[in-house]
């Protein structure tokens, strides 16, 4: 048996009322970290070209996780927050703080993703809808997917210093970017900023016993998965089947464990 070294740490997550920000505070927990999940809930899409589990998952709050956490022997917490708020960030490390103690695991994991294009095209190819970019696509998704995370960071890095802690490691979550993102323009260019900055924390805050990397999962089923994005996945030689939240949850759980100690800087790309 592998002991990852973590219990008794407190871990913050943000996005974790579904999904893989669900599926990493339950895997997270399992292994004795005290988690503070943080969420919003966000109106139904009523799209058609999202499966209905989607909007469901969407809309909900994390209680049903934390009760689960709970049964189960954990500890949780939750909050909703809005990451766009520039305020966020300090609220959340001090409600973390009042009741679980420090955080010594940042999870950044929510995004306000959106589908934009520089093109006319009103669908991709999976029929969902897209809009043309704009002053509001931009600002939406770099407000929780760039400036939340840095802030993140920085309040993280700030308390760990001050109380002259040595261990901690930063998680972020990507699906690519600096290549470019064609009909998720902004948020690919929201991931890539998320990735520098990530990268740049690795640098600058080795010396204080913290660990910095990117997660790039493969596609994974957190509700928006359809027929034709499944159909899609079987025909690709790489990836050839959708996966689940807990298959990403497990490599971010070694991010964070004893086992993960030596890696830094790095993107780990799922397949």
């Amino acid at each position: 048996m592998i002991d990852s070294r973590l219990t008794g740490k407190v871990a913050l997550i943000t996005g974790a009322n579904h999904g893989i920000g669900a599926a990493t505070a339950t895997a997270l927990a399992a292994e004795g970290v005290a988690v503070f999940l943080t969420y919003k809930r966000l109106a139904p899409t009523n799209e058609p070209a999202y499966p209905p589990d989607y909007d469901r998952a969407r809309s909900g709050g994390a209680g049903e996780v934390v009760r689960r956490i709970r049964e189960a022997g954990g500890t949780a917490e939750a909050a909703e927050a809005d990451l766009a708020d520039p305020e966020t960030p300090k609220a959340l490390f001090d409600q973390a703080e009042k009741s679980l103690g420090p955080v010594e695991i940042l999870v950044n994991n929510a995004s306000g993703w959106l589908s934009d294009t520089f093109t006319p095209t009103e669908r991709d190819g999976f029929g969902r809808p897209l809009r043309m970019v704009d002053a509001e696509t931009h600002d939406r998704q770099f407000a929780v997917d760039v400036r939340a995370p840095a802030l993140l960071i920085a309040e993280f890095a700030r308390r760990h210093r001050e109380r002259g802690a040595d261990w901690g490691r930063i998680i972020g979550l990507t699906s690519g970017g600096p290549g470019g993102f064609p009909t998720e323009v902004s948020y690919g260019a929201a991931k890539a900023a998320q990735e520098n900055y990530t990268m740049s924390a690795a640098h600058e805050l080795g010396q204080y016993g913290i660990t910095a990397n990117m997660v790039h999962p493969p596609v994974t089923d957190t509700g928006w998965v359809n027929e034709e994005v499944e159909k899609m996945v079987a025909a690709s030689g790489v990836l050839r089947e959708v996966a689940q939240p807990e298959d990403v949850a497990e490599v971010i759980t070694f991010l964070a464990s004893h086992q993960g100690r030596r890696v830094t800087g790095q993107l780990l790309r799922m397949y």
